[in-house]
């Protein structure tokens, strides 16, 4: 397994990462599966408060109790479930984020989180109320780092311009590139890490079969993943090219990947020993299909 300095953190991520959402097995399931991750080399795990009410930060902290020294905890913040428990409510305040670390770290079993993440953002924001908030944390030692989960560029400039982030989070896949517009040159510009999501999109790059993604057409998303095809040589599978094309951008550090099953642990870990793609495979994949802008929070 490769790795990677998350920013400017002392933080040393696998470039392929854990996405926890979905870890739906059950418990002895489970724990095989992040035992042999951590064995893969995997040691970035990510989770939310929001995923299953808490459930999901539950989980995963009773599976990695006992190798916790081996691991880079993240979780996510901001998104205050209804008392009532019908839906949530976006809450990026002071008060609430020291609240909810609280029971963040209850659940994870844990005495600090390595990556402690906004949940999103809009620019409407009270954005210095919830840096602050962050900052109070390093302080008392709940969290190491601080980061955002956005892919609005407005809301990750205010960031980048106001704020200590050593990372943002964000969709990035061969059909969703809108973060190369602006996005991964400020973030790479600023030593700031960046951690994909999304890189199958949503399996369509791996051998599920073609469906309208985004503001691209089912013919459309048949042809990038015909071209995937085209350079995977028998040794290697769709998941693990169409990763390799998000990890050769210098601006990732990771990829954080949603595993469900140990074949499918054993097919994407592979893919964080792989040398990068070459110039012309890159130039094949980019011309599968045009690149998309976002329209929207510019």
């Amino acid at each position: 397994m490769q790795y990677s300095k998350l920013g400017r953190s002392s933080l040393e991520v696998s470039k392929i990462g854990f996405g926890c959402m979905s870890l739906t097995g059950g418990t002895s399931e489970n724990q095989l599966i992040i035992d042999q991750a951590l064995d893969l080399g995997i040691n970035y795990f990510d989770t939310a408060d929001l995923y299953e009410h808490g459930e999901n930060e539950t989980k995963i902290g009773a599976l990695l109790k006992s190798r916790r020294d081996q691991v880079i905890l993240a979780t996510k913040v901001g998104n205050q479930h209804r008392a009532d428990g019908n839906g949530w409510d976006w809450n990026p305040s002071k008060k609430y984020i020291l609240s909810a670390v609280e029971d963040s770290l209850k659940r994870l079993q844990t005495d600090y989180i390595d990556l402690y993440q906004l949940h999103g953002g809009t620019i409407e924001d009270p954005v210095d109320e919830t840096i602050e908030a962050f900052e109070i944390l390093k302080q008392q030692g709940k969290i190491r780092y601080y980061g955002i989960s956005s892919i609005r560029p407005n809301v990750i400039r205010e960031y980048v311009q106001r704020a200590n982030i050593v990372s943002v989070m964000m969709q990035y896949s061969l059909l969703d590139r809108r973060p190369e517009e602006e996005c991964l040159e400020l973030l790479h510009d600023h030593n700031i890490g960046v951690v994909g999501r999304g890189s199958i999109a949503q399996g369509l790059l791996a051998g599920k079969p073609a469906a309208p993604y985004l503001n691209y057409s089912e013919a459309e998303v048949a042809q990038a993943a015909e071209v995937i095809r085209s350079i995977t040589d028998q040794s290697s599978s769709s998941a693990q090219t169409a990763i390799r094309f998000v990890l050769q951008h210098q601006a990732l550090d990771s990829a954080v990947m949603g595993i469900r099953t140990l074949a499918q642990l054993k097919d994407i870990a592979a893919a964080g020993d792989f040398p990068p793609l070459s110039n012309w495979e890159i130039e094949l994949l980019i011309k599968a299909v045009p690149a998309a802008y976002y329209t929207a929070h510019r």
